[in-house]
């Protein structure tokens, strides 16, 4: 597949501001959100709240891409149809996360890399086979005490890069996730600083490994202020200090830039995306790719009662129709009060 191939599938995921369900979260991690909500994590619970999502009628009018996880991939709806077959039904792309986690970074106390170069042709073969069009591959960056080092940085972005060179030779769209987490009490501007070091050692790398740009996504951290950091910088800030960020390095031939939503509520994750889309002279699509933004409340609803499928389908996309909203920079508090039909 080629890069003009690549691009009309980048495209379409965005298109006319939908974003992303990402939907990925593996075994470990949706183990942890269904113990909060008391229901057994089992092969079965976790394909039908997977089924729960992807059968809400109408959700496929805001979001054009899902992110599965290997074991999602592999199974079907109440119907038996694949999943990935009943997505791309609905025009919804389906997508796959094919790295394999972080791990400690030998010789950088405190770093990570993330693995899952290994085998990976082979594996991306395969999930075209079984219906992916798109993948992704998080890297993690962190703030702290004389971290990240450009050591770090560079490694991160050299998996990415080499990941995404792997995916479009299998014919599927590379997104490109290098996540400066949120946690620590820096401020705004040290996140700036720190996730515009990381883009630029990003494209960098990318051009090393002959990535086609046009034929990928970029899924970056907004630039906001730490959790524990006691000065929040509001929206307008934080949209400021984005869209400069990301002017000064991402290339314009990227066809779509979806935000990660770092652990910010779900209101404020649309909050956010709103702002930033509400500024003008942006060369990129300006979307969402949210997993707990657009999934908390929802799975609150579910509860794992089938009696409770309907409140939360209509939760669900109640959330992807605010984010969608958020993309073409029309959001409002008002709108977030409406009653969803």
């Amino acid at each position: 597949m080629g890069a003009h191939e690549l691009k009309a599938i980048a495209e379409s995921i965005v298109h006319d501001h939908k974003g992303i369900l990402a939907a990925d979260e593996s075994t470990s991690t949706i183990g942890k959100r269904f113990d909060a909500i008391q229901v057994e994590s089992t092969e079965e619970s976790r394909r039908a709240y997977r089924n729960l999502l992807f059968t809400t009628p109408g959700f496929e009018e805001f979001v054009g891409g899902v992110i599965l996880y290997d074991e999602t991939i592999r199974q079907s709806a109440d119907d038996g149809t694949p999943f990935p077959a009943l997505l791309a039904s609905k025009g919804v792309v389906p997508g796959i996360k094919v790295d394999i986690g972080a791990h400690p970074l030998a010789g950088h106390p405190g770093e990570v890399v993330t693995f899952g170069l290994d085998g990976l042709p082979e594996r991306c073969a395969e999930y075209f086979t079984l219906g992916a069009r798109f993948a992704k591959w998080r890297a993690v960056i962190t703030i702290g005490s004389g971290i990240p080092t450009d050591g770090c940085l560079r490694a991160n972005a050299h998996a990415l890069a080499r990941y995404a060179a792997i995916c479009q030779e299998a014919g599927l769209v590379p997104i490109v996730e290098p996540e400066v987490l949120m946690d620590a009490d820096n401020s705004i501007e040290v996140c700036y600083e720190v996730t515009t070091r990381m883009l630029t050692a990003q494209y960098e790398a990318l051009d090393e490994q002959r990535v086609a740009l046009e034929g990928t996504l970029l899924k970056p951290n907004m630039v906001i202020s730490g959790k524990q950091c006691a000065d929040q910088a509001p929206a307008a800030r934080v949209a400021e200090l984005t869209l400069d960020c990301f002017h000064r390095v991402v290339p314009a031939i990227v066809p779509g830039i979806v935000f990660l939503s770092g652990g910010q509520s779900e209101v404020h994750a649309t909050e956010n995306l709103d702002a930033i889309n509400r500024l003008d002279g942006n060369p990129w699509p300006l979307s969402f790719s949210y997993g707990r933004a657009l999934q908390a409340s929802a799975l609150e609803a579910w509860r794992g009662d089938s009696a409770n499928v309907e409140a939360a389908q209509a939760t669900f996309l109640h959330r992807a129709r605010m984010n969608t909203a958020a993309a073409a920079g029309e959001w409002s508090a008002q709108l977030e009060q409406a009653v969803t039909a």
